[in-house]
């Protein structure tokens, strides 16, 4: 294998780490995380170990896929079965757009908590950001730069609120292991935000853009998976235990805005100011890797969007900015765009495992036997969860 030489490769492997990193650190993983807290308690630990444990196993196939087939991931769903790529694009994009809704909506609420900005105001310069992001002739280094700074903010601010708390480590340890309850809905709706939809490709699709691919080019594929996994658990962690510390205390979250109340109720008007910091930070990040990577799912099934790729993430963003103005409570969406998305995971990921298989699609390379029934038991697993958790989602739709 040949390693990545030089920091300029280097840079471009940590971001594509922090670029799928935020892009499941976005505001809905912020009100799953401490919507679940707040009802599961130390139980949604176990959500938490299960959802890290199948998001590696998951990134790890998809990313190995991408890089030895040098395909993103719809082209390589239409070498598996004519066709599949088209629609799967479609899934991924619309629940990209979903997303980016409520992204949208969780950055004018940083907004209007940071500096008292009116959230439909809030939303219009949200969605100006976004767009502006990608008018730089370098969007691949301003995706990476914006992932990597803001996610740094962040880990740091989350980190510092989880100290405040002074959480139950051990009921933590304890509850992820054995829990009183099973948490199926929770443990479904965090795989989804953490790897379902278009998280799981958004990294090796950058690095697909970065010319990172191939074989001998794995070793460093991979490294970067483990790097954005890492981030996302870390940051995970930190604010359930944050969460968690609050509820222990004996407070009530706020069922409109658990994790803001979680953050003022744990460390006054100073932890509110924080929580509106990283909310506005999260969704930013998210509206870049949201957008970027559903696009990115189009442009080489559309030569259109191929054409004008700057310009589709543009309207992608501009799109979910007038929805969310016009529409509005992005909470219930989010949430429901996870769990979607975990169903979405299943399908996604036995594609890239069949591909495995085909040599027109990996040539010589021989996938790991270890990833690859591993893989297929995140596929069951997330099928029957995904199939048993349809009532969960259809009391937040009723």
């Amino acid at each position: 294998m040949k390693p990545i030489s030089g920091k300029a490769s280097f840079s471009v492997l940590l971001g594509a780490a922090f670029l799928m990193a935020t892009s499941s650190i976005g505001p809905g993983f912020m009100l799953q995380t401490a919507a679940f807290t707040g009802e599961l308690r130390a139980d949604f630990a176990f959500a938490i170990v299960v959802s890290v444990i199948f998001s590696i196993i998951a990134q790890l196939n998809v990313w190995t896929i991408i890089a030895v087939s040098k395909m993103r991931g719809q082209d390589i769903s239409n070498k598996v079965l004519p066709g599949l790529g088209y629609v799967v694009a479609f899934l991924i994009s619309l629940g990209g757009l979903a997303f980016n809704i409520g992204n949208i909506g969780g950055a004018s609420m940083g907004l209007n908590i940071v500096f008292g900005i009116d959230t439909t105001w809030g939303a219009a310069i949200s969605g100006i950001i976004g767009i502006l992001l990608f008018t730089s002739k370098k969007m691949g280094g301003v995706l990476d730069n914006t992932a990597k700074i803001l996610g740094t903010v962040m880990l740091i601010l989350i980190g510092y609120i989880a100290i405040v708390t002074e959480p139950p480590v051990g009921q933590a340890i304890t509850h992820a292991v054995v829990p009183n309850t099973i948490p199926w809905f929770a443990t479904i709706t965090l795989i989804g935000g953490t790897v379902g939809g278009y998280i799981t490709f958004s990294g090796g699709h950058r690095l697909i853009d970065a010319g990172i691919t191939g074989q001998e080019h794995l070793d460093d594929v991979r490294r970067s998976a483990f790097m954005g996994m890492i981030v996302d658990a870390i940051v995970r962690i930190l604010l359930f235990l944050a969460v968690l510390g609050v509820v222990t205390m004996g407070f009530t979250l706020d069922s409109k805005n658990p994790a803001g109340s979680a953050f003022l109720l744990g460390a006054g008007e100073m932890g509110h100011l924080i929580f509106g910091i990283v909310f506005f930070c999260a969704a930013i990040t998210s509206v870049v890797g949201a957008a970027y990577t559903s696009v990115s799912f189009l442009k080489t099934l559309l030569p259109v969007v191929a054409r004008n790729e700057k310009l589709t993430i543009m309207v992608f963003i501009f799109l979910s900015t007038l929805i969310l103005i016009f529409l509005g409570k992005p909470a219930v969406l989010l949430i429901l765009a996870g769990s979607v998305n975990g169903l979405i995971l299943p399908v996604t990921l036995a594609v890239m495992l069949i591909a495995t298989k085909k040599t027109s699609i990996v040539g010589d390379y021989k996938h790991s036997p270890v990833l690859f029934y591993l893989g297929w038991v995140v596929v069951l697993v997330t099928s029957y969860i995904g199939v048993t958790s349809l009532e969960g989602i259809k009391k937040l739709l009723g």
